[in-house]
């Protein structure tokens, strides 16, 4: 018996998240990049209140569309009320659209059994219509308490245990 498996192609889904309205904003993209991720913001800020407010903070990780002082100046030269922050390296989780793409990972596109890439890109659409229904702003409950205790608890492990540290001198 031959199988025959046929590659569809990529989607890049690109997601700007309101924290305080529980607000997606999402499209689909045949790939990522500058142009698509300024389509994003340009989707976003053309809107109010972002288009009138004061400052909208996007926080984002450190992608190549998105690093750095140049993206930072495109950013403000296309809407001066803009900040980019970056997260720290490895550190996309303190992101609370990573917590949206995990749902969407979770709920939308495992298992991935799709056709076709209309048919993600449907379901995206639909998933986060639905999502923006019905939800509420995440309750963060990780505090910088929670931060120093957790760096306190991996420094004294580190310290107890140095052979598991990266930063252990090569001996």
């Amino acid at each position: 018996m031959n199988h025959t498996y046929g590659r569809g192609g990529a989607l890049a889904y690109l997601a700007a998240y309101d924290v305080h309205h529980a607000k997606t904003f999402g499209r689909c993209e045949p790939r990522t990049g500058i142009a698509p991720f300024m389509a994003l913001v340009d989707q976003v800020m053309t809107q109010e209140p972002y288009a009138s407010a004061k400052r909208v903070f996007w926080v984002v990780d450190n992608g190549s569309s998105h690093r750095g002082k140049k993206a930072a100046d495109r950013l403000t030269a296309a809407y001066p009320n803009t900040v980019l922050v970056h997260t720290p390296v490895h550190a996309s989780w303190l992101n609370q659209v990573e917590i949206y793409f995990s749902v969407v990972q979770r709920k939308v596109v495992t298992p991935n059994d799709f056709t076709d890439l209309n048919e993600v890109a449907d379901r995206l659409r639909a998933f986060e219509d639905r999502y923006n229904a019905t939800a509420q702003p995440f309750q963060w409950r990780f505090t910088t308490s929670d931060l120093d205790d957790l760096l306190a608890r991996l420094d004294r492990h580190t310290a107890d245990h140095p052979e598991e540290s990266s930063a252990a001198p090569a001996t």
